[in-house]
């Protein structure tokens, strides 16, 4: 039976709309109408009670969720874990992501990973690994005795994955501008972190196929009068896009706001950075044998080095107005339609249109989130929660 999404505001390209239906049939969304249109008679109403209607956010930087952190539970099981944590905060799009670790534990997530996409693990998109082929210099929390060289069995490696997207950060100064060239060609999504590279380093990364810059201004070289850094050449690109966490605490808003006026909006994404304390009430985590407490809302290790976030996705589109000052429409956009395009599935997610996948989101005015689907299937209505 088709449904039909009724009575809420709509997010288009040109804003919130109201008085249109969104038609959903099987995984798709058929048609975005009039609410008089007789296609809604023929579909089971699903009253949004005034709701907005949002295209499903995609968080491209996932550590963990629900309890389960990936590093140290590389499973499928561990991965339907932290997608049904983030789900309930308007996640519908995901990559697990895995910090610095040994070869036999990246094999055996990206592994994971491949089953859990054969499995239909609801919002899987694929794998971001993020490292360890890192600058010492900017190491983080990573554990630079796992950093290593990004040699051919690396490569086989990383380009392994038989389904669905795989980004890999990496610091490029690491590397060489064709093995960039060889793991973008092979479809990898190569994006600059935990990087002292300099800004002509990043230009030569960037004409050999460099993406983007993950989680900007965190453990990277910063913009000085005489050399912009890695921060400096994000900045002065316009067409890698930039993850950034907006908590308040892992950069200042006022350097985001600044960020926004220097590039395209279009090429900023709201990513979390979460950790496996995300969806649940615990303070405190494990990584890699490490303790980590949550303070004030970000996760630091044993010496206050920030260690990923407690962020959600949702509470980082509501700080991104409150910070930043954007519209809710175009924070919804930087959770939605830009990682999508980053990803390269801007024709499948990011939007509520006639051939695009019906994924979305049902949000409150404060952006709580009230119902999330996932390719035609609604949380409260099919239980997938």
């Amino acid at each position: 039976m088709p449904y039909a999404l009724v009575n809420g505001r709509l997010l288009t390209e040109a804003g919130f709309v109201q008085g249109r239906a969104a038609l959903i049939d099987g995984d798709r969304f058929t048609a975005v109408v009039d609410e008089s249109d007789p296609r809604c008679a023929r579909s089971t109403p699903v009253d949004l009670g005034g709701r907005m209607l949002l295209p499903g956010f995609i968080d491209t930087q996932v550590n963990g969720g629900g309890g389960v952190q990936f590093n140290d539970d590389p499973s499928v099981e561990a991965i339907r874990v932290i997608g049904r944590a983030h789900r309930r905060f308007g996640t519908t799009g995901f990559l697990p992501t895995l910090i610095s670790d040994e070869p036999a534990v990246m094999a055996r997530a990206i592994a994971a990973v491949g089953a859990a996409i054969e499995a239909g693990v609801p919002g899987l998109l694929g794998i971001h690994i993020e490292g360890p082929f890192l600058n010492e210099a900017r190491k983080g929390v990573h554990d630079p005795a796992k950093f290593r060289d990004l040699d051919d069995a690396a490569v086989r490696l990383l380009t392994s994955l038989p389904a669905g997207k795989t980004v890999v950060t990496l610091a490029p100064e690491v590397t060489t501008p064709e093995v960039i060239a060889r793991l973008s060609a092979a479809g990898v999504l190569v994006s600059a972190g935990h990087s002292d590279a300099s800004h002509a380093v990043i230009r030569s990364a960037l004409r050999s196929g460099l993406r983007g810059f993950t989680h900007l201004f965190n453990t990277m070289s910063q913009m000085t009068g005489r050399e912009p850094g890695v921060v400096g050449a994000a900045l002065d690109d316009a067409s890698g896009w930039c993850g950034i966490i907006v908590d308040g605490r892992h950069v200042d808003p006022v350097m985001l706001r600044i960020a926004l006026r220097c590039r395209p909006h279009d090429r900023f994404m709201l990513v979390t950075d979460a950790m496996a304390c995300v969806g649940t009430a615990q303070r405190s985590l494990m990584l890699q044998g490490r303790h980590i407490e949550v303070r004030n809302g970000v996760c630091v290790d044993e010496n206050g080095v920030l260690a990923g976030s407690a962020l959600d996705m949702a509470a980082a589109v509501r700080n991104a107005v409150a910070m930043l000052g954007l519209s809710v429409e175009e924070a919804v956009r930087m959770a939605s339609s830009y990682p999508a395009e980053f990803l390269g599935l801007e024709r499948e997610l990011g939007h509520i249109a006639a051939g695009w996948r019906a994924t979305c989101v049902i949000a409150d005015d404060d952006l709580g989130i009230h119902d999330t689907w996932i390719d035609g299937r609604s949380a409260r209505l099919h239980g997938d929660a």
